[in-house]
């Protein structure tokens, strides 16, 4: 097997194992009922926090975790269409990596939420949809960023006549 081709193997991997982790997150075993069972206690235990706020902070907890899940996705994804679809032009950011694994990352996010409307302890919620499609978009706008950044700010060449 060639490098290039292992390569892409490894990547498609990376987000399948991840999508995995949020297929399995978005079971009744993680349901919020059964994860304040774990987490009130080692909460209590490191704040003592009271049961009442516990909820409060349960609830803030598992939106960070939302937000951290689908935007990891979303990166892992640009990672393999990346790795999967080069470009000559544009080798380290393309506007169709990113908007693949954008919207790849919203529909998993529908999907996952419209499966947790069939679960009793569940619930789908639009506002979900919404945190976790902000989360991708983040991530892609982040992506941008850093190979913005990393490939520097064109500049001007000396002696160049530039209207200001």
């Amino acid at each position: 097997m060639n490098p290039a081709r292992k390569e892409i193997y490894k990547t498609w991997i990376a987000a399948g194992i991840w999508l995995v982790l949020i297929g399995i997150e978005s079971t009744n075993w993680l349901s919020a009922g059964n994860t304040s069972r774990i987490l009130y206690p080692l909460f209590h235990w490191l704040t003592g926090v009271d049961p009442f706020s516990f909820m409060f902070w349960n609830f803030y907890i598992r939106k960070t975790g939302h937000a951290v899940g689908y935007f990891v996705l979303s990166w892992l994804l640009f990672r393999a269409w990346r790795c999967t679809m080069p470009a000559a032009r544009a080798p380290r950011w393309t506007f169709e990596w990113a908007g693949i694994a954008f919207f790849m990352t919203a529909l998993v996010a529908c999907l996952d939420e419209w499966h947790q409307t069939s679960l009793p302890s569940r619930t789908g919620s639009l506002h979900d949809v919404l945190l976790d499609s902000t989360a991708a978009f983040a991530a892609q706008l982040m992506i941008f960023l850093w190979f913005y950044i990393r490939m520097g700010v064109p500049r001007p060449l000396r002696g160049s006549s530039v209207v200001k």
